[in-house]
């Protein structure tokens, strides 16, 4: 069956959701935008569904929403006895009413449905699941894309988002199921009045509360601080949780900023809601300044990442999800040790993307840095493994450069909540002492050298793109760069195939991590460059790592080793475009026999 088969299968359904009804009358005859929408399924994989709103199989709906969740309810059923999973939402466009949908479904299906009822932050899901002993959660949210997105998040029953193996199950049961005439539905009154469908109560969302804020480093009794806050949460879920938790830890000189404060799915003064955007975080510095504040705080839609600026003596500056995770690890480390409260072996735990400072931090304290592939289910998955050797209380941080952080095992999800706290209470510590965060992370560069992490993205959007982003990923495996701007590749990783290459001893290693779309180069000059498909966005990411003591190189070598990076996509891109006799000639050429050299 063909697109134009599907799309016609689709006209003659009558369509429950109005906006999609307008939406096939506004694409009629226009063939190419028929395509993007039902040329293929929209995918479950690891991070469940994530897509544009609109009609057909490839669009977010209440279709494509309803039949993810019937291969959800065969997996739960199949796995569990009396099965029950906890659902939550954000404040995106139909959030609410997809979430209402996945509710009636499982229901359907004999699945117990716990649903918050209210729009509340991802961590509180996994919390949930944990809480009320689930067997998978659903949290509906894009987290930080455009308004124009929105997903479909999937947890099993130890609060993690899905593994592979798990993922691949829901989507091959849902591959077997009609997504009009397939999917088991029952209304939201009848799935109440039987008890089906449940509503979370309010003192679940206090007890998470009291779980983040027994995670405090300092154990003194809360003072009254005189730290000012801004916060920001981005037209999204943070706003009543995060004052909350700040206000528990005696911060309540907190300003909001009133543009960005109420839910509002079209985010309409900061259209890409992503805290690690200087752009978004611009009426919050705006804020900052007219009252003199210390800090700025932004929680993404779904608050589970937290960005922040800070005002140094009067200049705002904006730390990366990196230098934010090291200020933690070297906060908690110094703290725990300070109170004895270090336990024995202790444990910290980040994506292999984010700076290898933190190994050096790490190191320098005798906490065990473990690496794992990016995505916080890797990350949970870890405190799981401590908990199951009764060890739990060894883990102190997990976090991901983009952002994620989380201090404790109450969720196994990245927690902006518990992340705002860490933060402010950090920057109220240093206060004391006359610094800022940026003094602090200054501190730690004079102890181990400057670390300079950089992440650049590659847009590559519909379906073309995705081909698009497989095709540059396969090429960079064919023609691999032996430099980058001058600087020799003195090693690869390639987690796909799980080899690590050195190319100045011949050598090769394995790597003891499960398979993954990423590559990795190691540079002469204590360089990194890593590049991988995200798993959430049509972006090629490119990371840079840059070690060297004296600052005023690091933008000179970042926009070198960008340029770089510009040129091989450029001509990758352009190879997979055109494809003409006469390039190919040309690329070949500048490329080399051996590979490119950039």
């Amino acid at each position: 069956m063909n697109y134009l088969d599907t799309y016609n299968i689709w006209k003659s359904k009558h369509l429950e959701d109005p906006d999609l009804i307008a939406e096939m009358v506004d694409i009629e005859g226009n063939d190419h935008e028929i395509k993007e929408r039902f040329v293929k399924m929209l995918e479950f994989g690891t991070a469940g569904l994530r897509g544009i709103l609109g009609v057909g199989t490839n669009r977010m709906n209440i279709y494509t929403v309803a039949l993810a969740t019937q291969g959800m309810a065969d997996y739960v059923k199949e796995k569990f006895e009396n099965p029950s999973v906890a659902i939550a939402y954000d404040s995106r466009i139909k959030s609410d009413l997809f979430a209402n949908v996945t509710a009636r479904v499982f229901a359907a299906n004999g699945v117990k449905a716990y649903l918050f009822k209210e729009l509340m932050p991802t961590p509180t899901l996994s919390f949930a699941v944990r809480q009320l002993h689930c067997s998978a959660g659903i949290v509906i949210t894009a987290s930080h894309n455009p308004s124009k997105y929105n997903g479909y998040k999937a947890y099993g029953e130890d609060g993690c988002q899905l593994n592979p193996q798990a993922a691949a199950k829901v989507l091959e049961l849902a591959s077997k199921t009609d997504i009009f005439d397939g999917v088991k539905k029952i209304s939201l009154e009848e799935g109440l009045r039987t008890g089906m469908i449940e509503y979370i109560s309010d003192e679940l969302v206090d007890q998470y509360l009291d779980r983040v804020f027994a995670l405090r480093v300092s154990k003194a009794p809360v003072e009254k601080s005189d730290l000012k806050v801004v916060y920001t949460p981005l037209n999204g879920t943070g706003n009543k949780l995060v004052r909350r938790i700040l206000q528990r830890i005696g911060i309540e000189n907190i300003a909001v900023v009133r543009e960005q404060e109420l839910p509002n799915g079209h985010f309409p003064t900061c259209p890409y809601p992503n805290p690690e955007e200087k752009s978004t975080l611009e009426l919050g510095i705006e804020l900052c300044k007219k009252i003199d504040g210390d800090l700025v705080l932004a929680t993404d839609p779904d608050a589970d990442r937290v960005g922040i600026a800070v005002n140094h003596h009067g200049e705002y500056i904006l730390p990366t999800g990196n230098e934010v995770g090291v200020l933690m690890l070297d906060y908690i480390a110094k703290q725990r040790i300070a109170q004895g409260t270090m336990p024995k072996n202790p444990v910290a735990v980040k994506s292999i993307v984010s700076t290898p400072l933190a190994d050096v931090v790490a190191k320098s304290y005798g906490i065990q840095m473990i690496n794992v592939l990016t995505g916080f289910k890797y990350i949970g998955e870890q405190i799981t493994l401590l908990e199951q050797k009764g060890e739990e209380n060894r883990f102190l941080l997990g976090f991901e450069e983009s952002y994620g952080y989380m201090t404790g095992g109450h969720v196994r999800d990245k927690d902006a909540v518990n992340g705002s706290m860490i933060i402010c209470e950090m920057a109220q510590y240093y206060k004391r002492q006359g610094k800022t965060l940026i003094d602090a992370l200054n501190d730690i560069f004079a102890r181990f050298g400057v670390y300079a992490s950089k992440v650049k993205g590659y847009t590559y959007e519909g379906t073309e793109g995705m081909e698009t982003m497989a095709g540059i990923m396969k090429r960079l495996r064919e023609n691999p760069p032996k430099s980058f701007s001058g600087y020799k590749v003195l090693a690869c990783a390639d987690y796909q195939i799980s080899k690590r290459k050195d190319f100045r001893s011949g050598g090769e290693a394995d790597i003891s991590l499960p398979t993954s779309n990423v590559l990795e180069y190691d540079l002469e000059n204590n360089l990194k460059v890593i590049v991988r498909p995200s798993g959430t966005e049509p972006k090629i990411k490119v990371y840079l790592t840059i070690v060297t003591n004296d600052k005023q190189q690091i933008p000179i070598i970042e926009q070198r080793l960008f340029d770089a990076a510009d040129i091989l996509m450029r001509y990758i891109f352009l190879d997979i475009k055109v494809r003409k006799s006469a390039f190919r000639t040309f690329f070949c050429g500048f490329l080399g026999s051996g590979g490119a050299a950039l």
